[in-house]
């Protein structure tokens, strides 16, 4: 865990320019962004004490906190991280139960015949979804539950990825969410292994893993060409459930009389004469 604070706080203060700290530059540094020693000094800490905050030999309380998350200008979502980073204990195992999808959300999957939807668990897996979502997205019958999650979609469907108008958005959006769910509990053991496999795949997963960016996002607009529906622009939101906030269920709707209603319009109905025609 300290290696991922450490490997965090690095990140965001070689991003940070003197200029943007109220820091003098006499032109002369070697790497970009700010020393440690000037770190320390802008949060009131000894540059020992910092040092060892990056090196993983010291934790610190929430006061160092706060002030390293001013003096970095972190946002309210990287803020949030380092919190999390801080206050994990690596050492103490904790039981990881399999997660299936709750019933109250699996009904009202059920019920949205004319939404696409699914529902999203630890790591961004994909715990169901509904007729619609399959037919917007891919058939996730057929992946391997192991296989079904979103963000491993994202980088690795090429039906999937071709569908995002800007991919390199929304795929950085995704890392940024993986991350958070990373300060959350570092050491589950179906994180390590996605995100081995996508850094070993795609290089950009891992160069944007290795910027430490952190989002929380609960809502948002989607923009996809789809093969049959067309243009979407689609507005995704979250419900999360209360009895297990690991679950999320994820909508997608579109404006009534948008061109992307008409478009779910069109894919509802080939969704369901491809039915009749199996049946």
């Amino acid at each position: 865990m300290g290696t991922e604070l450490g490997d965090f706080l690095k990140a965001r203060r070689r991003e940070l320019s003197p200029a943007a700290a109220g820091l003098p530059d006499d032109g002369r540094r070697r790497v970009p962004g700010l020393r440690r020693e000037e770190v320390a000094q802008l949060a009131s800490i000894s540059p020992d004490y910092y040092t060892r905050l990056e090196q993983g030999r010291r934790r610190a309380g929430e006061p160092v906190l706060d002030a390293l998350a001013r003096v970095l200008r972190l946002d309210p979502d990287e803020r949030a991280y380092l919190f999390e980073l801080s206050g994990k204990d690596a050492g103490r195992p904790r039981p990881r139960r399999v997660q299936r999808v709750q019933p109250q959300l699996r009904r009202l999957l059920d019920d949205l015949t004319g939404t696409p939807a699914f529902v999203l668990g630890r790591c961004t897996d994909i715990l169901a979804w509904n007729p619609l979502g399959a037919a917007l997205f891919t058939d996730f019958a057929r992946l391997p539950a192991t296989e079904r999650n979103f963000v491993r979609l994202v980088f690795c469907d090429p039906g999937v990825r071709a569908m995002y108008l800007d991919w390199e958005y929304a795929a950085r959006a995704c890392v940024a969410q993986l991350r958070m769910e990373a300060a959350r509990d570092p050491d589950d053991p179906r994180l390590i292994t996605l995100v081995g496999e996508l850094s070993v795949r795609d290089r950009d997963f891992r160069r944007w893993w290795g910027d430490h960016r952190v989002a929380v996002r609960t809502a948002g607009t989607k923009a996809l060409r789809h093969p049959i529906a067309g243009d979407l622009d689609l507005d995704w939101s979250t419900l999360t459930d209360a009895a297990d906030p690991e679950q999320q269920l994820i909508a997608l709707t579109a404006a009534p009389g948008s061109a992307a209603h008409d478009g779910l319009r069109l894919l509802a109905a080939s969704q369901r004469d491809a039915g009749r025609g199996t049946g």
